[in-house]
């Protein structure tokens, strides 16, 4: 039986986080035991965002390499740059020939760049035009995504039933695999965390530096002796994703409690997100940077094979 094509991507907009993982690198990773799994670094679609080449590039090299050390096997996942297969913007292009306006105007993300106020622009407009090419170009069966993100598969689907109509059976229908809801990962300040937000905390930062951002998440100003309130703590949810279920537990009855103060449950939370990270941070020091550009470079090979398999199929059913 042949295996299913896994698709996901990630925008290389600044250093990977603890909500990155959890919201997608620790999903693709396990799904590269389940088919066929290709990953891109969305360096196209991080261009309507960030507009400094050097950063870029540099973002793009720590995505690669922080994939690798969070347990990405380039021997079962394909991982590559999107924009080391240049015909996904051919491809782009012909879907957008067929693109009802009023799709793309009722897309939420859309809606979500014009009220944080970033300026408009085709490429925010148009972005999930792109994505549906990144999708399809690769004949993808499964997309992996999160509840909020499932309107961008419609309208995959929808502009390939639109391609179908019009020119003949050129493309399969890709079906979103909705991930388990991760409870909002909350920030220094509170809020989901976000590099919008300027309040995450990056996967791999030295021990002090982790040190002094995790002292820094914002508490209120319950005295020491006095109960706290879990359900709204910053420090309690986070640690929930890195301490055993007897630590949570322990944690929630001090909380409940009393007698222990902010400061002291900060430096729990510290610890418990540095030894989770451990391995993985022993793994991306001993990295050579030759051996991510060697997984880069298969990558794009593997990934530009069947990009050129699907081209071939849509320019002979458009005409060119």
């Amino acid at each position: 039986m042949e295996k299913s094509r896994i698709l996901s991507g990630i925008k290389p907009t600044g250093r990977l986080h603890i909500g990155n993982y959890f919201a997608m690198m620790r999903p693709a990773i396990q799904w590269q035991e389940k088919g066929e799994a290709l990953y891109f670094i969305a360096d196209y679609h991080a261009l309507t965002t960030l507009r400094d080449p050097a950063k870029l590039r540099e973002y793009s090299g720590l995505v690669a390499r922080d994939f690798l050390a969070c347990g990405l096997d380039p021997s079962k996942a394909v991982l590559f740059r999107q924009s080391d297969v240049p015909s996904v913007t051919e491809l782009a292009w012909l879907l957008s020939t067929v693109t009802p306006m009023g799709l793309l105007e009722r897309c939420h993300a859309y809606k979500d760049y014009l009220a944080r106020g970033i300026p408009p622009s085709h490429g925010l407009f148009a972005y999930p035009v792109l994505m549906a090419a990144d999708i399809l170009i690769y004949d993808s069966d499964i997309v992996p995504v999160g509840r909020d993100q499932k309107q961008h598969i419609e309208v995959t689907r929808d502009i390939a039933v639109k391609m179908n109509e019009t020119f003949g059976e050129i493309f399969k229908l890709p079906e979103p695999s909705i991930l388990p809801d991760v409870a909002a990962i909350p920030g220094l300040d509170g809020q989901k965390m976000s590099k919008s937000y300027d309040n995450t905390v990056e996967l791999f930062l030295e021990e002090k530096a982790l040190k002094k951002k995790i002292m820094g998440i914002v508490t209120d100003s319950t005295p020491v002796e006095s109960p706290k309130d879990p359900a709204h703590s910053s420090i309690l949810a986070l640690y929930r994703l890195f301490a055993s279920a007897p630590e949570v537990s322990q944690m929630e009855n001090e909380f409940a409690s009393g007698g222990v103060g902010y400061g002291d449950f900060k430096k729990r939370l510290f610890a418990a997100i540095w030894e989770y990270l451990a391995p993985m941070r022993a793994r991306r020091a001993g990295m050579d940077p030759g051996h991510v550009e060697e997984v880069l470079q298969a990558g794009a090979r593997r990934a530009n094979q069947l990009a050129a398999q699907t081209m071939a199929r849509v320019r002979r059913a458009v005409g060119l």
